[in-house]
């Protein structure tokens, strides 16, 4: 009975406490529906349930009342959706430093990230700008020409999945195939090693749980020390999560730590000679576990969605996959190796690439951001603790700026005579579209990630002709998994060689 008369008391000052700070501050913030202390929008959610499963129809509504810039109340923290290009250009790249950091407070990135050190989560400022200037080391433009075997290799995993499906007469898996190869890829950059399939296995299954668990741990948040007790036993599943991270990669990391010396720099290796400033020693176990998990789901998760949205469209569009291999074969001679500069040379397939990016985002939403300090931007307060968040899909999908924004044509991002494609992803001159992010915190290894998806996609597309395992057309349906929107129903498709190779 004590225990209870405890968690009463300690709810109701809570309650004071918010309602205090709600009337201090909920003036200046952006606005927003009822809250309640404690609870936030909850109640108000639940009385609008038509919308409470589906946070992006909530703030297409909530926009129409309430303006661009929106407050929501769901846990401790008020969560603050910017929703506009130009509000998100204004806020990442005209005041690039203020919206730079990220949350300290949410309690799966905690747990996963080592108390957030990784490039990912850490906040802004020195020990941020170490590991992301170690890890552009690796995945810099200019490096990918060093590690064109790496790529080779993990295609030549692909293909031979492929080979085997048509052989025994089944369909293709291909989420499953693209996610493997982008597991065997990602361990060689970050171990350098030319893993065999079992420990690539192994490693994938260390790191999916993160990636389709994530969105479920968000409860965490909400009163962090009284729901590791209300929650205890997905704090117990969290916490098992990240044991079996580290039961997978530190007996690697120990293995490469002790190997002799190869012409192939490591993301590992890097690591392993970084001297960490604020704290003048060099990264522990844990941290590397940390860094190296941190390099495998963030690249697998969004570039297998992404290129699983160019091979649904390429599958339901066979005008436009026809249009593809018309122009490899300008570029590449038949029975030729597709080579690095050779993509660089494909125009059409840039726009393809570019155009589901566009149409199908592999987050509807950027990681959250936070200001380094209280700030005022468009008249509103934006408190430091507040998570900051950008409607990702939304401005793509804007027909102010697209002309028929649902509709899947490459041919938008095509200009001039020649086809070229000069499209600012990065979004520093505008931002139409930000599926890496923009700004400072923007993706470091958006040329590695577009690259790989140009190559691997040409290669298949070159190789194999793709049609629907029924048919008829592809459900382009969406589902959130994790981090990522992917097909309501995976992919499965019926291929053919078109050369031998």
């Amino acid at each position: 009975m004590d225990l209870w008369l405890f968690f009463l008391t300690s709810f109701c000052i809570g309650a004071s406490l918010h309602a205090l700070l709600s009337l201090l501050q909920n003036q200046k913030l952006p606005p927003g529906p009822p809250s309640v202390p404690i609870l936030g929008n909850i109640l108000w959610l639940l009385k609008s349930s038509k919308n409470f499963s589906n946070v992006e129809t909530l703030l297409r509504v909530l926009r129409s009342d309430y303006g661009s810039i929106i407050t929501l109340h769901l846990g401790s923290r008020p969560s603050i959706f910017l929703t506009t290009h130009s509000a998100a250009h204004k806020a990442l790249l005209q005041n690039g430093a203020t919206f730079a950091s990220r949350p300290q407070s949410i309690v799966a990135t905690q747990v996963l990230t080592n108390n957030h050190r990784t490039v990912s989560s850490s906040a802004y400022g020195p020990l941020w700008r170490l590991l992301r200037q170690n890890l552009m080391s690796i995945v810099h433009p200019c490096k990918l020409k060093s590690y064109s075997h790496c790529s080779k290799w993990a295609l030549s995993r692909l293909k031979d999945k492929i080979r085997d499906d048509f052989k025994s007469g089944n369909a293709v898996p291909v989420v499953d195939h693209i996610r493997y190869t982008m597991f065997c890829l990602l361990s060689y950059f970050c171990f350098g090693e030319e893993f065999d399939e079992k420990t690539v296995r192994e490693i994938e299954k260390s790191q999916v749980p993160v990636l389709s668990n994530f969105i479920r741990f968000n409860v965490l948040n909400f009163m962090p020390k009284l729901a590791k007790i209300v929650f205890r036993k997905l704090w117990k599943e969290l916490l098992e999560i990240r044991r079996n991270q580290e039961k997978t990669l530190i007996p690697i990391i120990r293995a490469c730590r002790g190997r002799e010396k190869k012409t192939m720099v490591s993301y590992l290796d890097t690591l392993l000679e970084l001297h960490v400033q604020d704290v003048e020693r060099k990264l522990l176990e844990e941290e590397l576990v940390s860094l190296c998990s941190e390099f495998l789901f963030i690249g697998t998760d969004t570039s297998t969605a992404a290129m699983q949205w160019v091979m649904a469209n390429l599958v339901k569009h066979q005008d436009i996959q026809e249009k593809v291999v018309e122009e490899i074969n300008r570029v590449v001679k038949p029975g030729e190796e597709i080579k690095q500069e050779d993509v660089s040379h494909m125009n059409y397939l840039k726009a393809v690439v570019l155009e589901a990016l566009r149409r199908h985002p592999p987050g509807h939403f950027s990681i959250p951001r936070s200001v380094t300090e209280d700030t005022i931007f468009d008249g509103y307060l934006i408190p430091r603790d507040a998570l900051v968040n950008f409607t990702v899909a939304d401005m793509g999908w804007d027909p102010s700026v697209w002309e028929d924004p649902m509709e899947f044509r490459p041919e938008r991002f095509m200009v001039g005579e020649g086809g070229e494609v000069e499209f600012d992803v990065k979004g520093v001159r505008e931002i139409k579209m930000m599926p890496f992010g923009a700004g400072r915190r923007v993706c470091p290894a958006i040329s590695f990630a577009l690259f790989h998806i140009q190559y691997f996609v040409a290669n298949l597309i070159r190789d194999f002709k793709w049609v629907a395992e029924d048919g008829g057309g592809v459900d382009l349906s969406e589902k959130k998994d994790g981090f990522t929107i992917e097909l309501k129903h995976p992919l499965r498709a019926l291929v053919s060689p078109r050369t031998i190779s």
